[in-house]
């Protein structure tokens, strides 16, 4: 079968290799689908019904699970991008699905618009992010799906679903955060809040302070986190409160920026992850050094400016969600374990927060929430690491990010998830035949 010959109809080509931005996950779907408008997402899920061919679409590649892989045909949806609408009275927008968040800021701030929250990274599409269970940081703030009030969507029979709080309101649990199972999403209504700005302070702190006083300091600013080196005692703290926008800013210099953002955060880490696997016996002495290079300033900036950071280096990672007071018990844990086992971990470990909300496949659902991630440098092997530490935040009902390496199945998610047989029922009601799966789907909702 040729691109030829399922023409007339959206444009699709033959498939080429495609990896995710980790290179953990690669595959070559049959076709490729780039559509430029809703009507072609529309056609293309009712070609790749009639000839019986799995769709998915595919944002920024951002996650390290193979959540996105298409093996049948893979849908780029780069050319629906943009804001497409505006409720200056609600402060809520309409994004096309593959809006990048990094593109956000350009276009919500002639609104006075900013989202509540982000992560570090902004390459994922709006789409993306929210379908896998992206995150930030904040003890009184949930995840990028939280902020999402409604969407519309392609269903398996090709038909255009608008789910909202006044349509279809009983899907909006499932829709807002629904792993590319239940159809393509095309737009998503977001409820934002007026500009901000955040006021930061980073600092390099010992550990063991970081760990005793841990639910205080959460609390104590809008948005908390913290990254360890292993084999190190002091941790770089980052502390940000939330200032009106009409604030002075003091942002970081460009020069300042590139140096310790760029090269300091990127290029040394990049240089630990070479030396370490190139003499591991070296990397305590190395992370020691590394921690020694980062933690010491104040700025304040807009929102989206303090949040996100460059990430050059390429990893893999896996990240769980636990009870929130539970991430002292488990740190302590990890960090046994490393020195018992004898690894060698260059790559620091993330500490986030984040509020219960009430998502059926949200990690954060029903009770508010710790995260702690943990990396390898995309050429070292992560398997004995990350399933050494799976094995503690089973221990403590941890829940692994969606778009994050894990290895979990349905059979055992179920246990985690009060109402995954809920998200599985909306899923059986919009896809039985299964359109939109792929081995991933199948090995954490079941076939």
């Amino acid at each position: 079968m040729t691109a030829a010959s399922i023409a007339p109809g959206p444009e699709l080509t033959p498939g080429k290799t495609w990896r995710n931005w980790g290179r953990s996950e690669s595959i070559r779907p049959v076709f490729v689908a780039r559509p430029r408008s809703v009507d072609e997402v529309i056609a293309v899920v009712r070609l790749a019904r009639e000839r019986g061919l799995a769709v998915k679409a595919v944002g920024a590649g951002h996650s390290f699970s193979a959540i996105a892989a298409a093996p049948g045909i893979q849908v780029d949806l780069s050319a629906l991008s943009g804001l497409w609408g505006v409720d200056a009275a609600t402060g809520r927008v309409t994004l096309a699905a593959g809006t990048h968040l990094y593109q956000l800021p350009a276009l919500l701030g002639p609104h006075g618009l900013a989202l509540e929250n982000m992560g570090d990274i902004d390459r994922q599409t709006i789409s993306g992010a929210t379908s896998t269970g992206t995150h930030g940081t904040g003890s009184g703030f949930t995840g990028l799906a939280g902020q999402v009030v409604g969407v519309r969507l392609v269903t398996a029979d090709g038909e255009l679903l608008t789910i909202s709080e006044t349509e279809n309101a009983e899907l909006l649990p499932a829709a807002r955060l629904g792993l590319g199972a239940l159809g393509i999403l095309v737009e998503l209504t977001i409820q934002c809040v007026p500009a901000f700005l955040l006021e930061a302070r980073e600092r390099q702190e010992p550990l063991a302070a970081i760990l005793d006083d841990l639910d205080a300091r959460a609390n104590n600013v809008d948005h908390f986190e913290f990254y360890w080196f292993p084999h190190t005692t002091v941790a770089l703290t980052k502390s940000n409160r939330r200032v009106d926008a009409s604030e002075e800013r003091h942002p970081l210099s460009p020069l300042t920026r590139w140096w310790e953002d760029r090269l300091v955060s990127n290029t040394v880490l990049s240089v630990v992850c070479t030396l370490g696997r190139a003499a591991p016996t070296l990397t305590p002495g190395i992370n020691r050094i590394a921690s020694r290079l980062t933690g010491h300033r104040d700025f304040t900036d807009h929102s989206s400016r303090v949040f996100v950071a460059p990430r050059t280096t390429r990893f893999r990672e896996m990240e769980y969600a636990i009870p929130r007071d539970a991430i002292p018990g488990a740190l302590r844990a990890i960090e046994s374990l490393i020195e018992t086992r004898g690894w060698r971990i260059s790559f620091p470990i993330e500490v986030r927060v984040a509020a219960s909300d009430g998502l059926w496949l949200s990690t954060a659902e029903g009770r508010d929430t710790g995260y702690i991630a943990v990396h390898r440098h995309f050429r070292e092997d992560y398997h004995e690491y990350f399933r050494g530490v799976e094995q503690i935040m089973r221990g403590y009902g941890g829940r692994p990010h969606w778009g994050k390496i894990h290895f979990q199945n349905s059979t055992t998610l179920r246990e985690l998830y009060p109402h995954h047989a809920d998200f599985v029922a909306v899923r059986d009601r919009l896809d039985p035949d299964r359109v939109f799966g792929n081995p991933y789907l199948d090995r954490v909702l079941g076939p």
